[in-house]
């Protein structure tokens, strides 16, 4: 777990020094005036914390800079250390319950590119590793590449992927997957989902096609509806949020890429205005450069010096 918390607090480098180091240098020696905090806010934004979430913390450390009597600069560190961290709310929902069926279904949306085939060869390993037998289903079944890059990671997790010919129907796999996990006695199956159809309705009506035929065969399913951003997109990942979001039911989020990009302040959005659980964070391109996401953790890595 230590070895997680690192992984962590690594993958913020760069947007430790894009936001906290370049906050650190406007504060320093300076007294707390409209123009420090129109400064903050600007880094904050091309951060991308998002302009609504930016002005709530700016609104907050205005707010009690006044009714803490604070005029120096570095004192508003400490503010926003506090504020930044009250968006941040931990989800204390495990993962699992005792009492789940079996399999648990967990689906994994998103569009291409923002590494879903990586993110389910990271979760796969990671149960796997917590002595969870675990099946892979390969839905994306319109792009033969993607079932390919899931047999590699699948082989290397130490997984069964269950897989149809390209172009094949999603419904028809997940349903043939669902009965291998069954007779198979897996705890867990992984469904992978396309990215990219002709239009955002008919990938939209594709997905819920899967989740309907998940829900027919297993009670509740799918219990996990997780959907994979790339963190270097900054706010694009969060219009693609709210798409998915609305149309399939996402439960939570797998932040894909943050060790990559200095605009980490997605998160403070994603939290802020959608009020989704960030699950996990990729921190690495290896199987095991995973994290679950912990605000505790973020925000003591963020500010860390």
């Amino acid at each position: 777990m230590f070895n997680a918390f690192e992984k962590l607090k690594n993958s913020l480098s760069k947007t430790k020094d894009n936001i906290f180091g370049k906050i650190s240098q406007v504060v320093s020696r300076r007294k707390i005036d409209d123009d420090l905090l129109d400064e903050i806010e600007e880094i904050l934004i091309e951060a991308d914390v998002g302009v609504k979430a930016t002005m709530k913390l700016i609104e907050n450390i205005k707010e009690k800079a006044r009714e803490l009597k604070l005029s120096e600069g570095e004192e508003i560190i400490a503010l926003l250390k506090q504020e930044i961290s009250a968006i941040l709310v931990r989800d204390n929902t495990p993962l699992f319950f005792d009492n789940d069926p079996k399999p648990v279904v967990w689906l994994i949306v998103g569009v291409n590119g923002v590494g879903k085939t990586t993110t389910i060869g990271k979760l796969a390993t990671r149960f796997s590793q917590e002595n969870k037998k675990v099946i892979i289903a390969a839905c994306d079944t319109f792009r033969a590449a993607a079932i390919d890059q899931l047999k590699i990671w699948g082989q290397r997790a130490g997984c069964n992927v269950i897989a149809h010919q390209p172009g094949a129907d999603p419904g028809a796999v997940v349903y043939d997957a669902i009965r291998a996990a069954r007779s198979r006695g897996a705890d867990i199956l992984i469904v992978d989902t396309a990215g990219r159809l002709h239009t955002k309705y008919n990938l939209m009506q594709e997905l819920k096609k899967v989740r309907g035929v998940a829900a027919k065969q297993v009670h509740q399913a799918p219990h996990e509806t997780l959907l994979v951003l790339d963190a270097t997109t900054g706010q694009n990942a969060l219009a693609q949020a709210r798409h998915f979001k609305n149309d399939v039911e996402v439960t939570g989020i797998f932040l894909a890429k943050l060790d990559g990009t200095a605009k980490g302040g997605v998160v403070f959005a994603i939290a802020r205005e959608l009020g989704l659980p960030i699950r996990f964070v990729g921190t690495g391109e290896g199987l095991d450069d995973l994290a679950e996401f912990d605000p505790e953790v973020f925000v003591e890595g963020l500010f860390s010096t």
